[in-house]
C-alpha cells in the first residue's frame, strides 16, 4: 500500500502526539495494516472501528471526540496505545495515520472530511455525507483534487442482498420498473433517538464550543448533544438517518443517478420531547426515464409512532411483477398477464350486450376450468447466509479499496446524489414546497 508521509506540524500539536507520531514513522511494507483514526466515538463510530478492525486489515492508531468520556472508554476498549484528543485536527497532522472514520454529528461531516482529504487521508464517512447539499461538491473536488479514497458508510451498495436485485432486474425480470416503495418504520425510544445521556456531561468534560461548529451559538445543553439527531442545527432528520439509505440502495439497485422532483410531508406526532424534526415522514419522487430504466416514481416512508417493532424493505414495482427486499433476501414474484381482456357491458342496451358478447366469444371461447388454467404466480425466493452482515463488507470495500488504490462504488458523487435528494425533502417539508432537483448537476433548481 503506498504511505503517505507529512512534516509534522508540532507547533500545532500536543508534544504527547507529536512524540507518539515520531515514533511510528518508520517505513513499513505494503503488507502492515493500513493505521487509522475515528472521529467521533458514539454509537456509529465506535460500531465503524470494530467493524473496521474486523476486518483484519487495519490497525487503530487514535481516536478524537469532544467528550471525555468516550476517550475514556475507547482506551477501555481498544487499549492505553491508542491516542485520544479532543481535537481532530491533531490527528490530521498525524503522519502515522492512513485514514480517518468520521462519526461526527451530520453538520460536521462536509468540513471535516475535506479537512482529511486536504491532509492526504482517505476518509469513510458516516452516512449522510453532508447536512446541506451545497457543501458536496467541496467534498467531491477535495477527495478528486488530493486524489483520495472517499466513502460513505452506507451499507447496502456492498450488500449481496441488493447485488441480488439488481442482477434480477437487470434481467428484465419485472419488465420495466413503473413506482418503488419503500419504508424504514422504529417504533421504540432508541429507534426514534432518545438516548441516554451520561451523568457527567458537564463544561469540563464536554467542548462545547467544537460541537457548536457553524450551528447557531447557544449555552451548553448536553442532551443538544447526545441526542443531536433530534435538532435542526446539527443533523438531518428522519430524511438523512434512514432516507438516506433508501436512497442509496434504491439508486445502486436500478442505477438511478437520483429524483428531478421531491415533495415530502409528515409531522411530529408522539416524541414531545423538545425535538423540532418529524417523527412521521414521507418523501414522493419523480424520477426521470434515462438509457438504463424508464420513468417511475418512488415513495419513501418512516414512522417512530405505531406499534408492531419497525422495519424496513423496498418494492421495486414493474409492468411483469414484484420485487421485494426485505429482511435478509429478496423475492421476485411474476404476475402473468391477462390472456383475455375483461368487459363491462351491463350499461349497454339489451341487443348491444348480445352483440358484444357474440363477437367476444368468437374471438374468446370459453374453457373448462381445470387445475391447470388456475391462475398463478411464480416466485422466487434468495435470501442471504446466516451470519452474513453487509456492514463488515462494506468495510472490507473500503479497507482494500485504500490499499489498492481502487475507486469504491459509493464515493463522494454517490454520496451526494443519495444524501442530496435526502435533506432536500427536509427543505420541501420545512419550507411547505415542491423542490425542483438536477441529478446530474446534484443541485436544486431554482
Amino acid at each position: 500500500m503506498p504511505t503517505r508521509r507529512h512534516f509534522l506540524q508540532t507547533a500545532s500539536v500536543s508534544p504527547a502526539l507529536a512524540a507518539a507520531a515520531a515514533a511510528q514513522t518508520r517505513p513499513r511494507s505494503p503488507n502492515d495494516k493500513i493505521r487509522f483514526a475515528t472521529i467521533g466515538v458514539g454509537i456509529m463510530g465506535s460500531g465503524d472501528t470494530r467493524t473496521a478492525l474486523a476486518t483484519g486489515l487495519t490497525e487503530l492508531v487514535a481516536v478524537a471526540d469532544i467528550y471525555q468520556g468516550r476517550l475514556t472508554r475507547a482506551q477501555e476498549v481498544w487499549g492505553k496505545q491508542v491516542v485520544t484528543t479532543r481535537d481532530y485536527r491533531e490527528l490530521l497532522e498525524r503522519p502515522d495515520i492512513d485514514a480517518v472514520i468520521i462519526a461526527t454529528p451530520d453538520h460536521l461531516h462536509a468540513r471535516l472530511a475535506v479537512d482529511a482529504l486536504n491532509k492526504g487521508k482517505d476518509v469513510y464517512v458516516e452516512k449522510p455525507m453532508v447536512q446541506k447539499a451545497a457543501d458536496g461538491h467541496a467534498v467531491i473536488e477535495a477527495a478528486r483534487k488530493n486524489n483520495r479514497i472517499l466513502q460513505v458508510g452506507s451499507q447496502r451498495v456492498s450488500s449481496i442482498i441488493y447485488a441480488k436485485a439488481k442482477e434480477l432486474l437487470a434481467k428484465g425480470s419485472i419488465g420495466e420498473v413503473n413506482m418503488i416503495e419503500a419504508w424504514y418504520d422504529r417504533n421504540s425510544s432508541m429507534g426514534a433517538w432518545q438516548y441516554t445521556l451520561p451523568t457527567d456531561a458537564s463544561p469540563e468534560t464536554v467542548d462545547w464550543d467544537k460541537f457548536i461548529g457553524s450551528a447557531p451559538k447557544r449555552a451548553f445543553e448536553p442532551v443538544r448533544l447526545f441526542r443531536w439527531r433530534n435538532y435542526q442545527d446539527y443533523g438531518t432528520g428522519v430524511a438523512g438517518d434512514l432516507f438516506v439509505h433508501l436512497f442509496s440502495g434504491i439508486h445502486f439497485v436500478i442505477g438511478s443517478n437520483g429524483p428531478t422532483r421531491i415533495f415530502g410531508t409528515g409531522g411530529l406526532r408522539f416524541w414531545k420531547d423538545g425535538r423540532d424534526v418529524p417523527d412521521v415522514q414521507v418523501g414522493l419522487y419523480d424520477y426521470p426515464k434515462t438509457a438504463k430504466h424508464g420513468a417511475f416514481n418512488m415513495t419513501l416512508r418512516t414512522n417512530f409512532v405505531s406499534g408492531g417493532g419497525g422495519g424496513q424493505g423496498f418494492r421495486f414495482i414493474g409492468k411483469e411483477g414484484i420485487l421485494t427486499i426485505q429482511g435478509r433476501g429478496v423475492s421476485l414474484s411474476r404476475t402473468p398477464g391477462e390472456t383475455e381482456p375483461g368487459y363491462m357491458i351491463e350499461t349497454f342496451a339489451k341487443a348491444t350486450q348480445e352483440r358484444y358478447l357474440k363477437d367476444y366469444r368468437a374471438k374468446y371461447p370459453p374453457q373448462r376450468a381445470t387445475t391447470a388454467s388456475m391462475p398463478g404466480t411464480d416466485l422466487e425466493t434468495y435470501s442471504a447466509p446466516r451470519g452474513y452482515e453487509d456492514s463488515l463488507d462494506h468495510h472490507r470495500n473500503f479497507w482494500e479499496a485504500v490499499r489498492s488504490r481502487k475507486p469504491v462504488v459509493e464515493d463522494a458523487t454517490f454520496g451526494l446524489r443519495a444524501a442530496g435528494p435526502a435533506v432536500a425533502t427536509n427543505v420541501s417539508y420545512f419550507e411547505n414546497r415542491v423542490v425542483t432537483w438536477d441529478p446530474e448537476t446534484m443541485k436544486e433548481v431554482s
